[in-house]
Order: C-alpha cells, then sequence, then structure tokens
C-alpha cells in the first residue's frame, strides 16, 4: 500500500504510527499515512531559526525562479515521494478524489489554482506588499517612496493547521517561502495530498528541503504547532477557531457567510443576475469560504429565490470520475445526514421553505456508492431566522429580503460581499462597512478570487512588520 512519511525539515520520516485512509466509495485502502507526536513536533520546532537562515541567505530573486519551476513541476511534473516512489499528476488527482469525495475536475480544478499562484508569484506578492521593493528583504533596508523603511520578521516559520475540504486554500500559505519564512503544515485529515505534492515539486525545484515540515498529526500536535510557532493560520469551523480568536499569532479562517446583494435596481431586474448567484453558490461544489451562503435583495425575493431553486435542482450528484460532477461526496456520510438533519430541524421554525423540496424527492443521495447532498436554497421571510445565518459544506444558500436601507446592518460579518449597484451612496456605505472583508463591486461572482488581494487578513503583515530604522555612516 502507498504510504505518506512525515517530512522533518524536508527529510522522508517514516513513523510507527499509521492512519489508513480509505476509499470514499468502496471502503479499500488507499494509503497509509505517518503520524507525529507532539513530542517530535516539538523537538523539531527548536530549529526553525536555523532553517529560516537557510532561506535568509538566499535572494528573492532565486525564490521567485524556484516558485515557477515549483509551479510546472507541481502540476505536470512526475514527482518522488521517497525513495523509488513518483507520484503522476494524475495518479495525485484520482489519490485525492479517493479520499476526499471530490470530483476528480475539481481536483484538477484546483490544481491549477495553485499552479498559477507559484508561477505568478512576484504578481502576488506586489499586490500582499503594497508594490514593496523585495529587495528590502534581502538587505534588511533601503528606499521606498524616497524614505529609508525597514522590515523586521515576525516569526521564524508559519504553522499551518490546513484543511480537507477544499485544496484551493494551499494557495493561502505557499507565498510565505517566497517570503523567507519556512512553513510547518499540519495537513487536512482526509486530504494529506496536496500538501505533500508541494513539498516535493519545491524541493525539485531547488529550495532548500528545510522550508517545508510536514506533520500529519493529532489534535494534540496541531496545539503544540499553534503555540510554538511565532505567527501560524488555522483553519477550521467557529468551535475550533474559537479558542484562537485572542491570540493574535493566529490567523483565522473559518466560514466566510458570503453574500450577493442586489440593490433595488438589481432586484428589479433580477434575471439578469440568475448566473452570477448560481456560480457564487454552487462553484467548487459549494465547499468553500468564497460560496455565497446569502443573496440579500430588498425586493422580489421569493420570485428569485424559486428561479435560483429550480437551477440548483439541475445539478445532480454524478459518479467522481465524471467529466462534469459539480458536487463533492462526503467521506463520512453520517455527516451528510447529520447536516441534512439540522436543516429539517430549523425548517420547523417558522420562517423559512426549502423550496429546492419541490423540485426533487430527497436532499442526501447515494451515487456510485458515494454519499452526496444534493444544493439547497432556502427562502427566509423571517431575516431572523437561523437559517439566514448558516453556512454549510455544499451549495447551500437563503434567500433573504429586507429594505436596501437596512441591508448593510442586518447582513453581519462577511467574507465576500458581490454587490450588484450602481447606487453611489451605496456603494460608498459598503466600501466603509465593518462587516465586509472582500468587496466586489460589480457582476463578479465571491467565488472568484484574486490571488494578489488579502484573504481573511494580509499574510505579508502577519509575517513582518515594519520597524524604525536609523544609521549613521561608518567610520
Amino acid at each position: 500500500m502507498l504510504h505518506l512519511p512525515i517530512l522533518r525539515a524536508g527529510v522522508p520520516y517514516h513513523s510507527l504510527e499509521r492512519v489508513t485512509l480509505n476509499h470514499v466509495s468502496t471502503g479499500e485502502p488507499v494509503v497509509q499515512v505517518s503520524q507525529a507526536n507532539r513530542g517530535l513536533i516539538s523537538r523539531d520546532l527548536l530549529r526553525m531559526a536555523e532553517h529560516r537562515r537557510v532561506l535568509a541567505g538566499m535572494s528573492s530573486g532565486e525564490l521567485l525562479d524556484i516558485c515557477r519551476r515549483a509551479a510546472e513541476l507541481f502540476h505536470d511534473g512526475t514527482l518522488t515521494l521517497y525513495d523509488d516512489v513518483t507520484q503522476s499528476p494524475q495518479e495525485f488527482v484520482e489519490q485525492q478524489s479517493s479520499t476526499t469525495g471530490m470530483p476528480q475536475v475539481m481536483c484538477r480544478n484546483n490544481m491549477e489554482k495553485i499552479r498559477f499562484v507559484m508561477a505568478e508569484m512576484e504578481s502576488v506578492l506586489a499586490g500582499l506588499t503594497r508594490g514593496l521593493d523585495l529587495d528590502l528583504l534581502d538587505s534588511g533596508f533601503g528606499e521606498q517612496d524616497g524614505r529609508t523603511v525597514s522590515y523586521r520578521g515576525e516569526t521564524d516559520a508559519l504553522g499551518a493547521i490546513l484543511p480537507s475540504n477544499s485544496p484551493g486554500v494551499h494557495s493561502l500559505w505557499i507565498p510565505a517561502l517566497a517570503l523567507k519564512t519556512p512553513v510547518i503544515l499540519k495537513p487536512g485529515s482526509r486530504e494529506p495530498w496536496t500538501p505533500f505534492r508541494i513539498a516535493r515539486a519545491f524541493q525539485e525545484a531547488g529550495l532548500p528541503p528545510e522550508a517545508v515540515s510536514y506533520y500529519p498529526t493529532d489534535h494534540a500536535g496541531a496545539t503544540e504547532i499553534l503555540l510554538e510557532s511565532g505567527r501560524s493560520m488555522l483553519f477550521g469551523d467557529e468551535r475550533t477557531l474559537q479558542g484562537w480568536r485572542t491570540d493574535h499569532r493566529v490567523q483565522l479562517h473559518g466560514p466566510g457567510w458570503s453574500k450577493v446583494i442586489l440593490d433595488e435596481a438589481a432586484a428589479g431586474n433580477w434575471q439578469e443576475h440568475l448566473d452570477l448567484m448560481v456560480s457564487s453558490i454552487a462553484d467548487n461544489g459549494g465547499r468553500s469560504c468564497v460560496n455565497a451562503s446569502g443573496v440579500w435583495v430588498p425586493r422580489n425575493g421569493r420570485a428569485i429565490a424559486e428561479a435560483l431553486a429550480e437551477r440548483l435542482a439541475r445539478i445532480e450528484a454524478l459518479p467522481l470520475d465524471h467529466p462534469e460532477a459539480g458536487l463533492a461526496a462526503f467521506s463520512q456520510p453520517h455527516v451528510a445526514h447529520a447536516i441534512s438533519g439540522f436543516i429539517d430541524t430549523h425548517l420547523k421554525v417558522p420562517g423559512a421553505e426549502d423550496l429546492t423540496a419541490y423540485h426533487r424527492k430527497e436532499r442526501v443521495v447515494e451515487v456510485g456508492g458515494c454519499t452526496f447532498l444534493l444544493p439547497t436554497l432556502i427562502w427566509c421571510s423571517d431575516p431572523s431566522h437561523p437559517l439566514a445565518a448558516s453556512e454549510l459544506l455544499f451549495p447551500f444558500a437563503s434567500v433573504v429580503e429586507v429594505p436596501q436601507a437596512e441591508l448593510l446592518q442586518r447582513i453581519g460579518p462577511s467574507l465576500v460581499v458581490s454587490a450588484l449597484t450602481d447606487d453611489d451612496q451605496f456603494r460608498r456605505d459598503l466600501l466603509t462597512s465593518t462587516d465586509v472583508e472582500r468587496l466586489n463591486l460589480g457582476p463578479i461572482p465571491t467565488s472568484r478570487v484574486s490571488w494578489d488581494q488579502p484573504h481573511e487578513g494580509n499574510l505579508f503583515t502577519h509575517l513582518y512588520r515594519q520597524r524604525s530604522y536609523q544609521e549613521t555612516a561608518p567610520a
């Protein structure tokens, strides 16, 4: 059986403790993944300053060249996992799909997202640093806009506690390597594939092995990474994030509660925007924090909800290798049933109605041995209904109608808002809203990500801080 080892400063380490991942449809074993205990991780983290010095000795230009080479290797290369064990791109896609339930076509799409970020790292960093001359990171100080500036690193390594739901999120930590910061990766329990392949692609491209450590581990191991990393990223649900909200060292990535908003005029010709709303809700199987979980409108809410329900109900559950598959399977069927039960329980509260139920018999279905949740669209006649503020791991959204004057006071925290409006005052209100993290003004789906823009915090400012710098001429 295939085995994925730990990577201790890039060096494969085969642990006696291993977890076996099974195929989501057949139940057959796919891979054994070595597990790192908390003590091993703690010992290794003592060497992070040493590892950072290795990256500090490389120029930004060298690192950008490595990123470009790694992009092609990740996307197109047959990589050596360890010893004589290799992995082709197609094998990677099939393996990732087999344990996560993500259709192979989505796996390929996410590979392309990651390739793009690696290949276009110079543009990504220009966006994150607001055009900072990267030579400043090489020398430690320099001239920028006619003044002397200097930046200090906030950490010797970036820890990342990663999810299993969408491989595209790996694009968020990769820029740390180009910013001369080693990474300590804890992969998602069902998705060990992407961070491992990225690590091997970078190593074959010439990145020093010390730059990437990879620790499949349990909750205690993940906690050790968060506690001992000077800066880290944590992906998870609200319950997972809650205990870390006051720790400034941890950048949190949780539910997005992203939304599409139509103003009075746009709600009057909502038919023109139906494709955008469907795309925002259903792209990438509805598994991302940037997928819309709400459509908020000042009028025609019921008509919009009925049209969206009819469109979303056309999306079928298909086998994972089907080229048009648009839904991801649940690796644990009981989770799908629990989510469906959550929806049904809340539908007993007056003020909400499942309009997709009129177009199909069941919400939970089995196809090809896999369990799926079919897209679900809720019409919330009560803006305060619990389902108006719910986000779930499949194409799920509510349509809510409130007066335009109340929209921005009612939507709550939103990672992405795609606002369809030409109203100058409403646009200004959106720009000044403290609840909107990422703002798309115009017909841009919430699911369309611009990787040179910050995403739930700016990675550069998470890793670096500008400091006061003065010097006298050498004697």
